[in-house]
């Protein structure tokens, strides 16, 4: 049974723009079902500087970092783990006695789902971004051995510098020939003011065979209602928020939920087929 809320209950959180409420009700979940004497919050900023203080002066155990923080966040924590430095990129903080740690868990989501739901590493891609989250997809990528892509981005610099670290080729638009797996990694589709935004033109989407969203809410994304509609294979952005959400559970508590919790808490959280998903992952 989890122990009520006192003086001593480990809080953890997250920083995002666009704050939701699946990451607090996933890992509040998880501690009910565990019995563990934390709580999570979710958070927004307009002073990251302000915000990394407080979680080591607070004391706070742990920090999700969404976007656009997840670079900006690197100057003001104390070290970086290897899954973090490897692509200049944090989503994970871990405060061990006011030391900050970070961490990279989207690229240990990204890879499992590739490789869970068994894509060819032959098969070309298109990523469209070149941000934090689009520096994690492409390690992933190249980490299953994928070979051959495209990273469409319209900042030039980062487009080229992330095509060439991993030897992809870059582009300012979108190939007229497309490409047979199409990920999202740009905010196009998420919950506010791109709702309605299609990440990929239909014709893309027409000639692809596996739709790839990162974009958490809503997990039917309009670019995952369109790859559905059309037959196409699809991977959610809820199905690797959820996956990296229980490595950062797993950094936080050192504890890791068996399979039937985890379906459980990302039912809640995304609803059931997601939970089925990422517990057969997990």
């Amino acid at each position: 049974m989890k122990p009520p809320i006192g003086r001593d209950t480990q809080l953890c959180m997250s920083l995002s723009a666009r704050p939701g409420n699946a990451g607090s009700l996933l890992h509040n979940r998880l501690y009910e079902l565990l019995g563990l004497d934390y709580v999570y919050k979710s958070f927004s900023t307009a002073d990251l500087p302000a915000a990394v203080g407080g979680i080591r002066a607070l004391g706070i155990r742990g920090c999700a970092i969404s976007m656009p923080f997840k670079e900006a966040v690197i100057p003001l924590i104390d070290a970086l783990e290897p899954s973090a430095s490897a692509i200049d990129s944090v989503n994970t903080i871990v405060n061990d006695g006011g030391r900050l740690t970070g961490y990279n868990t989207d690229f240990t989501a990204v890879r499992d789902l590739l490789l869970a739901r068994a894509i060819d590493p032959a098969t070309p891609f298109i990523v469209r971004g070149s941000g934090g989250m689009a520096k994690a997809v492409v390690a992933a990528l190249r980490d299953c051995g994928f070979d051959t892509g495209v990273i469409v981005a319209r900042n030039a610099d980062a487009g080229q510098a992330l095509a060439a670290q991993y030897g992809y080729t870059w582009a300012a638009q979108m190939p007229h020939a497309g490409a047979p797996l199409l990920v999202n990694v740009t905010p196009l589709g998420m919950a506010g003011p791109d709702a309605d935004a299609l990440s990929f033109e239909a014709a893309h989407i027409a000639a692809c065979e596996v739709a790839f969203d990162v974009v958490a809410q809503p997990a039917a994304t309009p670019f995952i209602r369109a790859a559905r509609a059309a037959g196409k294979r699809t991977i959610s952005g809820a199905e690797v928020i959820v996956l990296q959400a229980v490595e950062q559970f797993v950094l936080y508590t050192g504890i890791r939920p068996e399979p039937a919790m985890i379906r459980d808490a990302a039912t809640l959280a995304h609803g059931a087929q997601v939970g089925e998903l990422v517990a057969s992952v997990s």
